[in-house]
């Protein structure tokens, strides 16, 4: 099921960005196996309370020994992908890099996911999203005018500009391999990532339309009709009225559509729109406004904590969360109209599939018994 469906990937156990390009590869349909440490697995071990690690199978291998490694690469010989997030050679030096794997399946795309890449003279440091999207310039503009920049949780680095863009570098490199017949490595750095999401920053800075202070431009709440405001009961709302007919529609529903204000992109009068929008919020509750703009086209919405958003009316009706083992989480996206990967699996103990998986590979019982004891798999 999914437009996946086939395609056979190992992903060697990672935080953050790995697993969320392989929970996106799993969620499309693929066949997800990751790789989890051997010393991690056991009749004790709990499986992962998180979405990032749901739809896989699991088998444990202590890949810092030498049949470990060669239980990996077999396993290579049959896969599609292989992803790893170690610093660059880290996977080389145990014996499974892409040169390695290449000699055993040729036609393997090999995804690499890491903050800095895999060469300059940054590649082999420590770091975290705070850091990548710090150099690629994606966390400077975001923050309040004469502020310090607030990071952006680790959306942008992590999971945009990471996971995201490994997905889609892998699915790019197995297009090309219909063609060539071949596979590839996808190099795919945060660094990257995050200074791609900033395209567009580019483009309105060239056209003299985007200031270089944050807090002060359009889109960075530096309009008073594209911010949020706080509600009567300490909720808030989230203004989007760009256009100058949404904007009209946000006047009429505050009431303030008959009033003395400042035109909507006369920047000198903004101080005094917002001030007149942030009392106008203040009289009424959060969801009182929701409920008045209902409908409407002002491109107001109430601003939903994590436990609020899968009980929306309107993502509750579209199904844009799921309960999955017990765990509500956002659904697969996006969706397709032909081939739906369903609702996907729970997340797997680590070496839960251990045995099947050796099993596969021609080992028999007490071949994978040995093995255990040797501490070789979990």
């Amino acid at each position: 099921m999914g437009p996946l469906d086939g395609i056979r990937v190992i992903e060697i156990a990672s935080l953050a960005p790995g697993p969320f390009g392989c929970m996106i590869l799993s969620d499309l349909g693929a066949d997800v196996l990751r790789v989890d440490r051997a010393e991690l697995c056991g009749p004790d071990a709990a499986a992962p309370a998180d979405a990032l690690s749901r739809g896989r199978r699991s088998v444990g291998i202590n890949l810092k020994a030498a049949e470990g490694i060669s239980l990996l690469l077999s396993l290579a010989e049959s896969a599609d992908v292989l992803v790893e997030g170690f610093r660059p050679g880290v996977a080389e030096r145990l014996g499974f890099g892409p040169g390695q794997c290449a000699a055993r399946n040729p036609r393997l795309v090999y995804g690499r996911i890491t903050g800095w890449g895999q060469d300059g003279s940054l590649a082999a440091t420590a770091g975290h999203d705070i850091d990548y999207i710090a150099v690629s310039g994606a966390l400077d503009p975001i923050g309040r005018a004469g502020e310090r920049p607030v990071p952006p949780l680790n959306l942008i680095g992590d999971f945009g500009g990471g996971g995201m863009l490994l997905a889609l570098g892998v699915l790019a490199a197995l297009i090309e391999r219909d063609r060539s017949g071949l596979g590839q490595v996808v190099d795919a750095a945060m660094v990257d990532g995050s200074a791609l999401l900033t395209s567009f920053l580019y483009g309105l800075r060239a056209a003299g339309r985007w200031q270089d202070a944050r807090g002060t431009n359009l889109l960075d709440g530096g309009a008073p009709f594209y911010d949020t405001y706080e509600t009567a009961d300490g909720g808030y709302v989230a203004v989007g009225a760009l256009e100058p007919k949404f904007y009209a529609e946000l006047l009429d529903g505050l009431g303030l559509s008959g009033a003395s204000l400042p035109a909507q992109y006369d920047q000198s009068g903004w101080p005094v729109l917002r001030e007149r929008f942030a009392a106008t919020f203040a009289q009424r509750s959060r969801d009182e406004w929701a409920a008045a703009f209902a409908g409407s086209d002002a491109c107001v919405a109430p601003v939903l904590g994590i436990a609020e958003a899968p009980g929306h009316p309107y993502n509750a009706v579209r199904g844009v969360f799921v309960d999955v083992g017990g765990l509500v989480q956002p659904a697969p996206a996006p969706r397709f109209g032909r081939s739906a990967a369903g609702l996907p699996q729970p997340p797997p103990r680590p070496g839960e599939d251990t045995d099947e998986v050796l099993a596969g590979l021609g080992r028999t019982r007490d071949e994978i018994a040995d093995l255990r004891a040797m501490g070789i798999v979990g």
